[in-house]
């Protein structure tokens, strides 16, 4: 892969058969910005590939697999499939479904080793049916790794419970899991913000004609509902942080609590980065693109924290600002 190639983001959806996958990502399709392009490979357990035909309504390059489970006869194929999408759509991001059945570690194993071919895992999302997990958890070994092998838990759903089956909901899966981030969501669909991570083509498209940021980048309306949110906006001055201050504050950031960091900041080398944060783990990415540097030619610090009880996070952040003026906001969720 020629060094100037940025690598693609995949963001990997698991989950038990019917827990509501497909309608999650075709919601959340329809959310991003009409000029990021985001295909969507679909393992499917059979051989009439019905699921694929309503993606495609929604205008994303489609590849399907059919006729086994994608984290053991398909895993090279999956290498093909992923190939296949990366030269005929150039995407910006790819959406990898899995089949009902399929053990998350063995497909996240899969598309490390494929980094040098311009792949780049950036989460793993695990879809749960409220209304039946506590049935099938009890006699599927696969719901169980899929609970316990993930970034982000999605609460699918949950409307169609009361408050104390939801709850018992949540003890089952957190004697599976304690840690990973629990965020209800319906079938409006659960936010991009906090699905995707930042990349310099999302930043792009979601820049308005007016300088404004629309919705899918830095919208504190997104995750209103169930994620708060921390905001921080600093304009250059001679106050920069170094790298290993930068990276200090991401160590100590617990995965429990923040599930996404994201945005662009100007390290004392005054050149500008996308920190991307996802559960724990980070990149940050020299920004190349001309357009986005233009745009941001003003920002040292612009950085959206999303997570759970981020109160207690507020001084942390804005400790950022290295002593000099700067903007910190604090969006609680509005949880019901």
């Amino acid at each position: 892969m020629p060094a100037a190639v940025k690598p693609i983001p995949i963001t990997v959806f698991t989950g038990f058969l019917g827990s509501g996958k497909t309608t999650q990502i075709l919601s959340l399709l329809q959310r991003v910005p009409k000029d990021y392009k985001v295909c969507l490979l679909k393992n499917e357990f059979g051989d009439i590939a019905v699921d694929s035909q309503l993606a495609k309504e929604t205008n994303v390059g489609v590849q399907e697999m059919v006729n086994g489970c994608m984290c053991c006869v398909l895993v090279g194929q999956m290498k093909l499939a992923l190939e296949e999408l990366r030269d005929q759509y150039n995407p910006d991001r790819i959406i990898v479904e899995t089949s009902g059945s399929a053990f998350p570690a063995p497909i996240a194993w899969q598309i490390r080793e494929m980094e040098g071919e311009g792949f780049t895992l950036d989460s793993i999302v695990t879809v749960v049916d409220c209304e039946n997990f506590s049935g099938y958890e009890d006699t599927s070994y696969t719901a169980k790794l899929q609970a316990q092998y993930t970034d982000v838990i999605l609460l699918n759903k949950h409307e169609l419970v009361n408050e104390r089956q939801l709850d018992n909901v949540i003890d089952h899966i957190n004697v599976l899991n304690t840690d990973t981030p629990k965020v209800k969501c319906d079938k409006s669909g659960v936010s991009p913000d906090l699905v995707f991570g930042l990349d310099t083509q999302l930043f792009k498209v979601g820049y308005g004609k007016n300088k404004h940021l629309e919705e899918s980048v830095f919208d504190p309306k997104h995750q209103e509902n169930e994620v708060d949110l921390i905001q921080i906006l600093q304009s250059v001055n001679d106050s920069k942080l170094t790298l290993e201050q930068f990276e200090a504050f991401l160590k100590s950031m617990p995965k429990e609590d923040i599930y996404r960091i994201k945005g662009f900041v100007r390290l004392d080398d005054d050149k500008l980065s996308i920190i991307n944060h996802a559960f724990g783990r980070w990149t940050l990415t020299p920004v190349e693109n001309e357009d986005t540097l233009e745009n941001t030619k003003d920002v040292q610090i612009k950085i959206t924290v999303m997570g759970d009880g981020l109160r207690m996070y507020t001084e942390k952040v804005k400790a950022l600002l290295n002593g000099r003026d700067g903007d910190v906001k604090l969006t609680p969720a509005h949880r019901h």
